[in-house]
């Protein structure tokens, strides 16, 4: 084969890869464009003052998802409150002191599986672990705990690999000054990872926001607002599944603006995290 085939035949297979990967791009920004209007078309004309103020109203009347947003706060508040430190210890323990030990293999292969769970079994462990040991409570904190199950490895996996990302030389050049080893990763290595740490932790927030099977066998659900953690409390994801799938149009208008605010919620913490990293690359460059 001579040298300009052999080009000719490389240019021909180049154009074809690139033309095939751009048609598939284009393909699923199709759906997903198609996916996104469908959501604002329909969730905007339920974006009103009520959306916010009022409770989740009972069938072909009029009311907000006021108690569902407050759930969904509460109970994404204490997720990350406890999946945060146990993430962040465990994380540090990995990078730190686990890569010289099997343990350390052991703990990354059990956490990447952890990962890559389905939400619902993280529920039914819940409900099995601490529903059914309180005599059938549904209650916002063991809503939490599901997804504090949920928050947990992500944290793990991303505190691992930021530490990791640390040079060697600054924890030598602290040990050699005498700084005892927990200074080291509180004031040294916690400050060099701090970015991203916070996006991990943020992008766990993003994920856990719009879950609903491990709240369906956790929290349950309330149509009243609900301020006690230990018993059944509403949340947006439940109440759109609710909702969703009612005969009651107003119950799906409801349905799609809750749909769409959850969205526009998980974009703002996605921007956020996106823009943390950035900022932390530029001002290492």
């Amino acid at each position: 084969m001579s040298t300009s085939s052999l080009y000719l035949r490389r240019r021909l297979t180049n154009v074809l890869a690139i033309g095939l990967g751009c048609a598939t791009a284009l393909f699923g920004l199709f759906f997903l464009g198609w996916i996104l209007w469908t959501l604002i078309s329909r969730g905007l004309p339920g974006i009103n003052w009520a959306l916010f103020t009022q409770m989740t109203p009972a069938p072909m009347q009029e009311g907000g998802l006021a108690n569902a947003f407050f759930g969904s706060a509460v109970m994404c508040a204490l997720a990350i409150a406890i999946g945060t430190p146990l993430g962040v210890l465990a994380g540090t323990w990995l990078a730190e002191y686990g890569n010289a030990r099997k343990a350390g293999t052991v703990v990354r292969f059990v956490n990447d599986i952890l990962l890559s769970a389905p939400s619902i079994v993280l529920g039914l462990f819940v409900y099995t672990l601490y529903v059914m040991q309180t005599g059938g409570r549904f209650s916002a904190f063991a809503g939490a705990l599901a997804l504090a199950f949920i928050v947990l490895p992500v944290v793990i996996r991303t505190t691992d690999e930021m530490l990791r990302l640390v040079p060697v030389q600054m924890r030598e050049a602290a040990l050699a000054l005498g700084v005892p080893q927990w200074k080291v990763t509180v004031q040294v290595l916690y400050r060099s990872a701090s970015a991203g740490i916070i996006t991990g932790i943020l992008l766990s927030l993003a994920r856990i926001s719009g879950e609903t099977a491990p709240l369906l066998f956790t929290a349950f659900g309330n149509q009243y607002w609900n301020s006690n953690v230990f018993t059944p409390m509403a949340s947006v994801p439940v109440v759109m599944n609710q909702f969703a799938g009612s005969p009651y149009e107003s119950w799906q208008v409801l349905a799609w603006a809750g749909a769409l605010v959850l969205t526009l919620f998980v974009l703002l913490v996605s921007l956020t995290a996106r823009g943390l990293l950035l900022r932390n690359r530029i001002s290492h460059d």
